[in-house]
């Protein structure tokens, strides 16, 4: 980065952080993308930009967009990692940062069924999961497997999450079984997911409004064509709104061309 360049901090760990450096690098801008861990780096590829990995909570964002002159950040963390997009919120406002926000178009709307379930949280979710059979199968992650064990005690959890040692460690730990783990990266086409589910028989499908990018539809359709309930936890308001909520990949190559002209001027 040449001396006094602006730059630019995307915050990422998901398929969108790429795609959205990838626009930065045809731009030739400088920029860091933090992830929490190893696999968000790997999901970033071979991008041009910097790479920090590790948690950050409110006052290190602070100290890092102070330290590295930042002046533009995107975030594009997780829809569901609302502590950190609330920090990031936070020390930009302190710091006197632009921020934008990068969340993917919601499906969530584009389909109901008396089978689907629309819910705000993980203990709403458990409490419709209770009122169905035994075999529970989570497309939710890793990260909260022991919240939805203690939710839904006497379930039996069916894990489909990322096929890596930490997460497998993780899941071991919490007593599931070679039974229990279905270790794949999506997203999957509704074909596959439908022989998913002819294999596994799930009683309930708990999953995320992860919109098209990540083959919302493409989970749910298949469970309720075979009429097995499908439980979704809502993705939280974005804290972002107005013309620094990008929604597209279009609102990024518009933002970043604005990003460009107002360097400018």
């Amino acid at each position: 980065m040449a001396p006094g360049e602006s730059s630019v901090l995307v915050f990422g760990g998901t398929s969108d952080a790429r795609f959205i450096c990838q626009i930065l690098d045809e731009q030739r801008i400088a920029y860091t993308l933090s992830v929490a861990t190893a696999v968000g780096e790997s999901l970033a590829g071979d991008i041009g930009g910097q790479i920090r990995v590790g948690r950050i909570d409110r006052d290190e964002i602070a100290d890092w967009l102070l330290r590295h002159a930042v002046r533009w950040v995107i975030d594009a963390s997780h829809p569901y990692a609302e502590l950190l997009s609330r920090n990031i919120t936070a020390a930009c406002e302190t710091v006197g940062v632009t921020l934008s926000r990068y969340q993917r178009r919601s499906e969530l709307n584009d389909l109901e069924h008396p089978l689907l379930h629309k819910v705000a949280s993980l203990p709403a979710a458990c409490a419709v999961a209770q009122e169905y059979g035994p075999r529970v199968l989570l497309t939710t992650g890793s990260k909260e497997l022991a919240a939805w064990q203690q939710g839904m005690p006497g379930k039996t959890l069916l894990a489909r999450v990322l096929p890596t040692s930490e997460v497998i460690a993780e899941c071991e730990a919490l007593g599931l079984g070679v039974d229990n783990i279905i270790a794949l990266r999506g997203p999957f086409s509704a074909e596959f997911n439908a022989a998913i589910y002819a294999f596994c028989s799930p009683d309930v499908v708990i999953t995320k409004e992860s919109g098209a990018e990540g083959g919302y539809l493409d989970k749910v359709n298949p469970a309720l064509e075979r009429g097995i309930p499908c439980v979704v936890v809502v993705r939280p308001q974005p804290l972002v709104t107005g013309p620094e909520l990008l929604q597209s990949r279009e609102d990024v190559s518009r933002r970043v061309t604005r990003w460009l002209q107002e360097r400018k001027a």
